[in-house]
């Protein structure tokens, strides 16, 4: 059992701090581009690139590094602790692993080197209106036409798919109603394809959202949108295991951005407790008040970043992913409390100026809470770990 961080993460975060060293000296412009304009920091992604760090979970054969998921877990902590993760960063690296891990030789050909040199931004398309949590009662269905898929139905609450070349579109391709009617299981019928957010009967929807830093979330319609047969993940059918699986590393990268995050928020907050002094000489941070509710995100923070990287080491070492579940669920939730708290926290050491958009700690408080609620919900991860883990009846 060995701790420390093996060569591979210790080359991603070295990358990942020379990323951050060299945007510091304009980190609050970039912050007020992010968060208060929502515009998509191109060159933030760009020195990614550069970094070599978008190829981290594609193999050396299709132009990337091969470090592992494990190794780009690192990084993005690194880069949460200046406030620099991009959700589009994290979704394309999971459905580049969905591609690698389920897609043919072709795809893997096509796709994989494009993101790997930082070319292709690859949005994750699941949502609708009807179907949030429950992924089966998706009802956007894909008709195979000839050599193309044409796609009818609503997506919702899709993230950057604007800035995205690619969107992995979760559908169906056998309604609810025929595996009713064929006695079917309710996991059948679904396929993954990639979808070009640019196709004539893609049209996209802005929403008037908060929380996404850099990105904006959008409702899709889909009206006879052409995918072709070429670009469907695995088999036709039978997307729903490759789905699942597609999860964890989604999960794993939150939970790492979520780790930086709390970092950041311990730094501010600390940072400023040893300067403010308000009663006598001796600053805030001399007072247990202030310093008990900090040291408990610390000690937080290493159980958080601890479950993170066994849910990153279990995926790169291809155990099974009902196994690789659980450990994404558990760092998940773990980070994601831990951040909300952490931005508590900080605000309230700050006390007014945590309010105060120029000490970059409110801003942080949205996201925070969007992490408890996405990629998947606490409540959801607590039914999963008692159904699961403690073999309890199921409760949905």
């Amino acid at each position: 059992m060995d701790f420390a961080y093996d060569d591979a993460q210790g080359m991603a975060r070295q990358a990942a701090e020379q990323v951050v060293r060299r945007f510091q000296p304009r980190l609050d412009e970039i912050w007020d581009e992010v968060f208060q304009h929502h515009r998509f920091p191109t060159e933030i992604w760009d020195a990614l690139s550069e970094a070599g760090l978008h190829g981290c979970v594609v193999p050396e054969e299709y132009g990337g590094t091969g470090l592992g998921l494990s190794a780009l877990t690192a990084a993005v902590e690194v880069l949460g602790r200046a406030g620099l993760v991009n959700a589009l960063v994290i979704l394309t690296a999971m459905d580049a692993l969905c591609v690698l891990r389920n897609g043919s030789d072709d795809l893997k050909g096509r796709i994989l080197p494009e993101v790997a040199a930082g070319r292709m931004k690859i949005a994750f398309a699941l949502t609708e209106p009807d179907a949030g949590s429950n992924a089966f009662r998706i009802s956007t269905f894909a008709r195979r036409d000839g050599d193309v898929y044409r796609v009818t139905g609503q997506k919702t609450y899709i993230s950057g798919i604007d800035e995205a070349d690619r969107a992995l579109l979760v559908c169906r391709t056998i309604s609810a109603d025929d595996l009713k009617a064929q006695g079917l299981p309710k996991a059948y019928g679904m396929t993954l394809l990639l979808l070009d957010p640019k196709d004539p009967g893609v049209t996209l929807r802005p929403m008037p959202m908060r929380g996404i830093e850099g990105a904006r979330q959008f409702t899709v319609h889909l009206d006879g949108a052409a995918v072709p047969v070429c670009d469907r993940i695995g088999e036709e059918h039978q997307g729903a295991v490759a789905l699942f699986n597609t999860l964890n590393p989604e999960r794993i990268l939150a939970s790492a951005a979520a780790c930086g995050m709390v970092q950041y928020l311990l730094d501010r907050a600390c940072r400023y407790a040893r300067e403010r002094s308000v009663f006598g000489k001796s600053p805030i941070g001399a007072y247990q008040s202030v310093q008990h509710p900090l040291a408990e995100v610390r000690i937080g923070l290493d159980a958080a970043r601890l479950l993170t990287q066994r849910a990153a080491w279990a995926f790169d070492r291809g155990l099974d992913p009902h196994e690789v579940g659980q450990y994404a669920n558990m760092a998940k939730l773990t980070a994601a409390d831990l951040a909300v708290q952490a931005a508590d926290r900080a605000i309230e050491t700050l006390g007014g100026a945590g309010f105060s958009e120029e000490y970059r700690v409110i801003q942080l408080w949205e996201t925070a809470r969007l992490l408890k609620t996405a990629p998947v919900t606490r409540e959801l991860i607590l039914n999963f770990v008692a159904e699961h883990l403690l073999e309890l009846p199921r409760s949905y």
